[in-house]
């Protein structure tokens, strides 16, 4: 019988040798770990569909940002539960509410661990929606005002700044948002603050369990009209593309599992920095299957990370992060 010369199998005969040609590595150094702050005192309230994670009031949040540094993950990225809502979402650049205060305190406890700041509005409107929401007097529909959401989005990123966050995400999804708050940061002197734009976000289902988390589900309608449509991949370029132009620090994904494709095409094709997020609804399908017993949550979990690092992802925000930190330190 006659054998090829080439052998593949010659380089997977020993855990070393895998080791020593691996392509891909994932490292702690690679985590953004989603925290959620509150008002209130003594709350560590798990959030129902996502087992795991919790709302945090300020007096119970420095022992959970301790094991966060503990376990070597560098950056956190920041969403609050506002105290009142109201229709232009003013409680988002408020300087004393939930996320400027929880900024403030986190960078007396760590001033290491990098804080990002999610600026969007959604937390903050009473109706859910990224942004103003114009009602056409002709026929009474309504939609969201994407030119009159723009100063409230540089009001809010300013303001995060201000408290002391190092990046700015901002998730709304605007056109022209990433000019509009990298010009509202340099005249407010922040010029070396870095923007982690939400580039590429589609209109996904799979952010249900986020939405529960954060209060912010739309009381009307849907974010069709401003988040992508599922079916489009060029149209991610064209995002990306407008983001690189008006000075973004970094391009983002989300989600990501079902979306390796744009992480990769996006990878091929702009130079920043790029981030995968790995949403709600993907971590609590993993945690629905692991507590029936039907998977491996350690093997599932790292393979679907190191999946979205080989799809090109630099760095991924993940509610996994901690147990994912804890199993590769092995």
């Amino acid at each position: 019988m006659s054998f090829p010369t080439v052998r593949n199998r010659r380089l997977r005969g020993s855990a070393a040798l895998r080791s020593m040609v691996r392509e891909t590595v994932l490292s702690v150094n690679d985590f953004i770990y989603p925290l959620y702050v509150v008002h209130g005192t003594n709350i560590k309230e798990e959030i129902r569909s996502m087992p795991g994670v919790y709302h945090f009031s300020l007096d119970l949040l420095e022992a959970e940002i301790r094991e966060i540094v503990a376990l070597g993950i560098p950056s956190i990225m920041l969403f609050g539960i506002p105290a009142t809502k109201d229709a232009v979402g003013s409680s988002a650049y408020d300087a004393n509410e939930i996320v400027q205060q929880a900024t403030r305190l986190i960078k007396q406890w760590a001033p290491e661990l990098v804080v990002i700041a999610d600026t969007c509005l959604c937390q903050y409107t009473e109706h859910g929606h990224c942004g103003v929401v114009h009602v056409h007097e002709h026929n009474g529909t309504a939609d969201v005002d994407n030119d009159a959401t723009l100063p409230l989005l540089v009001r809010t990123a300013v303001s995060q700044a201000e408290a002391g966050a190092d990046i700015i995400a901002p998730s709304n999804m605007m056109d022209g948002f990433v000019s509009a708050i990298r010009e509202g940061l340099d005249a407010a002197g922040f010029i070396n603050v870095p923007i982690m734009s939400y580039s590429v976000k589609y209109a996904s289902a799979y952010y249900g369990p986020f939405r529960e988390a954060a209060h912010s589900a739309p009381q009307f309608g849907d974010r069709k009209t401003y988040q992508m449509d599922p079916a489009n991949a060029r149209e991610a370029l064209r995002e990306a593309e407008s983001d690189v132009l008006e000075g973004a620090d970094f391009l983002m994904v989300k989600p990501a599992l079902s979306y390796l494709d744009i992480i990769r095409t996006l990878k091929d094709q702009f130079d920043l920095p790029l981030v995968a997020y790995n949403v709600s609804g993907e971590y609590a399908m993993v945690k629905a299957a692991a507590a029936n017993g039907w998977i491996d949550e350690q093997k599932i979990v790292l393979e679907t990370l190191i999946g979205m690092k080989r799809a090109g992802a630099d760095l991924i925000i993940t509610y996994h992060a901690k147990d994912a930190a804890h199993w590769l330190k092995g």
